[in-house]
């Protein structure tokens, strides 16, 4: 569910400085607070880039921008303007028409977004196993446990289960300490968070005692003792395997041929 886009307080000038005039230079304008910098269309962005990130949005699924506008309760320039960035990320697509929708990955886009994902993601957790603190060590503990406990459900708790995911693999990757990393990760999960966890939400043999919970309890046991490759191997599991269950189960577009 989108929530409602609340606007920022907007801070008045210091008294000294509205004051510092003539009488005459005052206006009305001397009590307009400065704009905040960061725009709505930004703000926009980012509870679109949210969505696609945690997979809550599905790979063919159209937006009605007049719908997003709505649910954040802004205008819709606005909302084209969040629209027009995240289709230069190639995160969403404009469909003749000007309809929008979240793309469907080829088998050779998701691979190559898989490799990427290796590359970039197992570095990451490596730098987490040197360089995370004991509260980031527990706060993905915390995360492994909710995502087991909603895999473990009968039956699963798919919707928990791909928060939880989600909350782990991003604290994994906060704890590196390096924040244009993250930058990068997520760029990568505007992609492929879609695919990856709609595979999680419709096929519950992901969740019942499958790979995504082996991966994670070795994860887990790799931050403890600080070992780097352990935790880049359990990562790198963890990955794959979900790769290999998406290309497995056909949901990928075929090449040079437009999806309906």
């Amino acid at each position: 569910m989108i929530a409602p886009v609340q606007p920022l307080p907007t801070p008045r000038r210091p008294l000294s400085e509205r004051l510092d005039k003539s009488p005459r230079e005052l206006s009305a304008l001397d009590d307009v607070g400065l704009l905040a910098r960061e725009t709505l269309g930004e703000r926009v962005t980012a509870e679109l880039r949210a969505l696609l990130v945690a997979g809550k949005l599905a790979p063919g699924e159209k937006l009605s921008l007049r719908r997003v506008a709505e649910a954040l309760g802004v205008s819709m320039m606005p909302v084209r303007e969040a629209v027009s960035r995240l289709a230069a990320d190639k995160a969403l697509e404009v469909l003749p028409g000007r309809a929008v929708r979240v793309p469907v990955l080829t088998r050779d886009q998701f691979r190559e977004l898989t490799r990427l994902r290796l590359v970039v993601e197992g570095f990451a957790a490596e730098e987490a196993a040197r360089r995370g603190s004991i509260e980031d060590f527990s706060r993905i503990e915390t995360c492994e446990a909710a995502f087991r406990l909603a895999a473990s459900a009968d039956p699963p708790d798919a919707a928990a289960a791909v928060a939880a995911n989600r909350d782990l693999h991003f604290a994994l990757y906060e704890a590196a300490a390096m924040p244009s990393l993250v930058e990068m990760i997520e760029r990568l999960w505007l992609k492929a968070g879609p695919i990856l966890n709609l595979d999680m939400r419709d096929e519950p043999r992901r969740l019942m005692g499958g790979s995504a919970m082996l991966a994670h309890a070795d994860l887990v046991a790799a931050l403890k003792q600080r070992d780097p490759a352990a935790a880049r191997a359990a990562l790198e599991t963890d990955i794959a395997a979900a790769a290999a269950h998406i290309e497995e189960l056909g949901r990928l577009a075929i090449a040079n041929e437009p999806s309906s």
